[in-house]
């Protein structure tokens, strides 16, 4: 017999099926028992009237079921299972459950859910966060599919860091230093001026900062862009802004189970709002009395200018444009309409910075003279500025962190919670 998934019991009423999965619930009566399976697809109830299947049966063993499919509207599946036949195929060998898996509140911190993960992964609510990401992914890869663009794969470990800063994990490279990777951002250039043209990849990122807080990782999953023949800056963010609002329309056909569960509704995308920097920081000066740092602005501010957009624009996003070049890497385009400007830009979604982005230098002599202003040798760059010797349009690009997307999307309170594996100041196991 074909095994059948728990979402497809609706069009099986009266047959026989077969299912398999994980006890989530015992209600023992002695001489039958309700028992809650659970597979990827839902939980559905089991009537036992067997007491040899009744006996020694123990939460999250994994089991084989046969039975009839018999209507029942008062179950979340509307359906029912009347059970001929139940074999364990997966034992259990513990006392007690790290937590309470089939509660409705999971009344366990945040860390030792993340010390037993594969355990906590099993609820129903917690494992829907993955659902989401995936159909995430899955939209940014189809959408710039859809475009014409070109998914690559670049190497993780580097002879340099993408950035020429310090915040890199060092390896060691059959005794050679090498570097984890920051970004592609070298890489998926090179794929511009190699003739791919519109690249993108998803791909792991590391970035060794000294953080531990609710918004940071120092591994984590950036969704990367670049594209050559470009105007400016502004054709990226139209390029961001058409992938936020395709991204939502696809989550609200593919998750919406997911999103109720996790009590979600997403709206439709409207325009999103863009605003230089300098005229952000008077925003945040006049309203709010924000000082906000040189060149930039801090979580805080964030945090501030998200109200305010939300509450006069209507919106959960807004670019900030106009950084200063020394805010910004050696290869941001510097902006001929502002003094000390870059055509880059960050996407802010409800109080965080999900993406930096920007026009590159495209210009052989020019990029080689600004390696040397920030303080690094040309020649370590060697491998990458050969491309621009040889007609390197003007082209350029984004990223988008994974984690801080979902977190936010889904309104989670920690970026932990939206990582399958955190690798962070203080954990690297499980």
């Amino acid at each position: 017999m074909k095994r059948i998934r728990i979402q497809e019991l609706g069009e099986q009423i009266q047959s026989e099926v077969l299912l398999k999965g994980w006890v989530h619930k015992i209600k023992n009566f002695s001489q039958f028992a309700f028992v809650l399976l659970r597979d990827k697809t839902g939980i559905v109830q089991l009537v036992l009237d067997d007491e040899e299947m009744i006996k020694g049966l123990k939460l999250e063993m994994a089991v084989e079921v046969e039975g009839k499919v018999v209507v029942n509207k008062t179950t979340p599946e509307g359906v029912e299972i009347q059970v001929k036949n139940m074999r364990t195929v997966g034992k259990t060998y513990y006392d007690l459950l790290p937590f309470s898996i089939n509660q409705r509140q999971m009344n366990a911190a945040l860390e030792t859910q993340l010390d037993h993960r594969s355990i906590s992964l099993r609820r129903p609510n917690k494992r829907a966060v993955f659902k989401v990401q995936e159909e995430i992914v899955e939209s940014f890869r189809n959408y710039l599919r859809g475009l014409g663009f070109s998914e690559i794969h670049t190497p993780k470990i580097v002879a340099s860091g993408t950035e020429g800063g310090s915040e890199v994990f060092t390896v060691n490279y059959f005794d050679r230093r090498a570097f984890l990777a920051q970004s592609p951002q070298f890489y998926k250039q090179m794929m511009v001026g190699a003739g791919f043209e519109a690249v993108f990849e998803i791909g792991h990122a590391y970035r060794a900062e000294l953080h531990n807080t609710w918004r940071h990782l120092n591994e984590y999953v950036s969704l990367d862009i670049e594209i050559g023949f470009i105007e400016n800056e502004e054709e990226l963010m139209d390029l961001e802004e058409g992938f936020i609002k395709y991204l939502f329309k696809h989550l609200q056909e593919t998750c919406s189970r997911e999103l109720k569960m996790l009590g979600k509704d997403l709206a439709d995308i409207n325009e999103i709002p863009r605003i230089p920097l300098s005229e952000v920081q008077q925003i945040l000066l006049d309203g709010y009395d924000k000082k906000s740092p040189v060149g930039n602005i801090d979580a805080e501010g964030e945090i501030l200018l998200s109200q305010y957009i939300k509450e006069k624009y209507k919106s959960d996003f807004v670019f900030i444009t106009k950084y200063p070049a020394a805010k910004r890497p050696m290869y941001t385009m510097p902006d001929d309409k502002g003094e000390g400007m870059t055509k880059s830009f960050d996407l802010i979604y409800k109080g965080l910075e999900i993406t930096t982005g920007g026009q590159r230098i495209h210009d052989y002599q020019m990029l080689k003279e600004n390696i040397i202003k920030f303080g690094s040798n040309p020649e370590d760059f060697d491998f990458y500025l050969e491309t621009f010797k040889y007609g390197m349009p003007p082209h350029g690009g984004f990223a988008i962190g994974l984690e801080r997307l979902t977190m936010k999307i889904l309104d989670l309170e920690n970026i932990r919670e939206a990582t399958l594996f955190p690798r962070d100041l203080n954990r690297i196991t499980p």
